[in-house]
């Protein structure tokens, strides 16, 4: 059995209350991950040109205000 697989098996065991824990638990991991990779771009210089695009196109007058 893959490590998947064995926690599928894991996840479907669980209590509605467990799962909910889980769920709590896993949104907030899945967030810092995606925090620390944004911030690994940021700091590489990734998204300077996207930067630079939108400013770009809000001097063209193509944006709104939310």
């Amino acid at each position: 059995m893959s490590r998947v697989e064995s926690l599928e098996k894991g996840v479907r065991a669980l209590s509605h209350e467990e799962l909910a824990a889980f769920r709590a638990w896993f949104v907030s991991f899945d967030a810092d991950g995606w925090d620390r990779e944004i911030e690994a771009d940021l700091q590489a210089g990734k998204l300077e040109a996207l930067a630079e695009e939108a400013l770009q196109a809000h001097r063209r007058g193509k944006s709104r205000e939310l």
